[in-house]
């Protein structure tokens, strides 16, 4: 039984002229015509999967009239919607309104414009993921939706022209589920040796760019409302550490991103609630990430270290800012290098510990909680200053160390004597010429002008009868030897006298500034300050 019924067969042989059809005739073509109808739809949608679409329409047809070498049908086309219109008489019978064409207004209208030579023209879609503004890319305002929810657009010559806007970024099933499990061993605290494989796995593996964006964005909302989780905190700068070392990732345009929740772990007020929480480690991890991310991308991003020192400087001289917030300052300054301490920290280094000052006494300060933070405060304004002077006085030629040497205390007279050698007895020593003062531009040293070698009787006693012989062979070599290596060591003494003065005129040369400074940092700290200065340079001053 075909699904074509034969009055249809009857109707469509009476619009191409048989009027005699017999209803024999209808019944046995009926079939053949549902065949056929089957066979072109089969081409059509064939025609319909090939272009990419879900949706059948009038030209699919066509090409499958094409494939079967039938000649198409004219005035279908696949434009719009169809226009139905209901019958006048009837209610259920209903018709598509087909305008009548003139062939006259059809010659008579103009002949469209043209089509453009077939040509190729290269343009940036995007640079450095930014979009640049030219002819050839969409606006931004193309880009989004329509808020009527309309998919056509009007041109200056009335042509439709369709909008198609920008796919959404896809992820693959396999970067979906990395993402979640690296999120959840962050937030929930897990096995740090899971965590640990998991930052490593971030530092090295390869085609996780795609997951930028989405790191970036959970990074910046944990921690804008996560201050007070310290665990949280850490493992997140721990997961910005492990970005920043992965060299298949390209981390520089979500740099923006970034940087506020990574100075906000830096200067926040409060990290961390519970008193046990080491926000202090914190800080200082995140110092030296801030300084290594200066160091990499400094170049590329002029203003990035000059912003970043001026939030820092503000946070550091704000006396309404607390103590932790200034101690993160001033490790974020002191991390950058000692070229950043010496033009910003040590001008206001004097003004700022007189402030501190207060607030590291016993009398002064009662609460034991905030003593304890202004002597972290002011150890990383020694360890900042320590490190400046350091880089200044390592440029200096390598002087050997001083030699030990033991003092004698004489009727108000310093006596060098060098260890190893016999003690002589205080009465001889007093019969010595007295000391030479060596004049140098600097810190003056003492030393003897006329080193005398320890006095050995060798001279064998004269033998009776024979007093008028002199002294032995023996005993006059052991003379001149005793003498050359006395003036060996003082040539010595001389040299190494000479270098040192030498230092110590470029030491105290006004570019270098380096004695000046070390003077004015030891009267600030005191001997906290030594530890930092190399001991050949330190005896240059002592």
């Amino acid at each position: 039984m075909s699904i074509v019924p034969k009055e249809n067969i009857e109707v469509i042989s009476q619009s191409i002229g048989i009027n005699n059809l017999s209803p024999d005739v209808a019944l046995a073509l009926a079939p053949d015509v549902e065949y056929r109808l089957r066979e072109i739809m089969q081409e059509a949608i064939k025609c319909m999967r090939h272009s990419r679409r879900t949706k059948l329409t009038a030209d699919d047809v066509d090409g499958a009239l094409n494939l079967r070498n039938v000649e198409p049908l004219y005035g279908f086309v696949s434009g719009g919607p169809l226009r139905f219109k209901k019958a006048v008489e009837h209610r259920d019978l209903f018709y598509i309104d087909d305008k009548d064409v003139d062939f006259k207004d059809v010659i008579e209208a103009p002949l469209p414009k043209a089509p453009l030579d077939t040509g190729l023209l290269c343009h940036w879609l995007a640079i450095e993921g930014v979009q640049p503004a030219i002819p050839e890319n969409a606006p931004v305002e193309v880009l989004t939706a329509p808020s009527d929810g309309k998919k056509y657009e009007q041109k200056n010559d009335g042509l439709p022209v369709e909008l198609k806007l920008p796919v959404k970024h896809v992820l693959s099933i396999e970067l979906q589920l990395y993402f979640d499990k690296i999120t959840e061993l962050v937030v929930g605290r897990s096995d740090d040796i899971l965590l640990k494989k998991a930052l490593l796995s971030l530092a090295t593996d390869s085609g996780l760019h795609p997951l930028v964006p989405y790191f970036t964005c959970f990074i910046a909302d944990e921690v804008s409302r996560g201050l007070s989780d310290y665990p949280l905190l850490f493992a997140l700068m721990r997961v910005v550490h492990s970005l920043l070392q992965n060299p298949h990732i390209h981390i520089e345009p979500y740099l923006h991103q970034l940087m506020p929740s990574v100075v906000t772990c830096l200067v926040a007020k409060r990290l961390g609630n519970r008193f046990a929480d080491n926000h202090w480690e914190l800080r200082d991890f995140t110092a030296n990430l801030v300084a290594s991310i200066c160091k990499r991308f400094g170049r590329v991003y002029n203003t990035l270290q000059s912003r970043l020192t001026k939030t820092l400087v503000n946070a550091f001289l704000d006396p309404k800012r607390t103590l932790t917030q200034h101690y993160g300052a001033i490790q974020g300054l002191a991390a950058l290098g000692p070229s950043v301490v010496h033009l910003l920290i040590l001008p206001n280094l004097e003004s700022y510990l007189r402030l501190l000052e207060p607030e590291l006494l016993l009398e002064k300060q009662k609460n034991e909680i905030k003593r304890h933070e202004a002597w972290r405060v002011y150890g990383a304004l020694l360890r900042a200053a320590g490190q400046c002077i350091y880089d200044k006085l390592k440029i200096f030629p390598t002087l050997p160390s001083p030699v030990p040497q033991s003092l004698w205390k004489t009727n108000e007279r310093i006596v060098l004597t060098t260890p190893n050698k016999r003690k002589r007895s205080v009465e001889p020593m007093e019969q010595q010429p007295p000391l030479k003062k060596i004049a140098t531009d600097g810190p003056t040293g003492f030393t003897n002008s006329s080193p005398s070698p320890m006095q050995v009787d060798t001279a064998d006693p004269a033998p009776s009868g024979d007093t008028n012989k002199g002294p032995s062979s023996s005993s006059t070599s052991l003379s001149n030897e005793s003498i050359s290596n006395s003036r060996g060591r003082s040539d010595g003494a001389d040299a190494q006298s000479l270098k040192k003065s030498a230092v110590l005129n470029q030491v105290w040369k006004d570019e270098l500034n380096s004695g000046k400074l070390l003077v004015s940092l030891f009267q600030l700290f005191g001997e906290d300050i030594l530890p930092f200065i190399p001991a050949p340079e330190m005896s240059l001053f002592l």
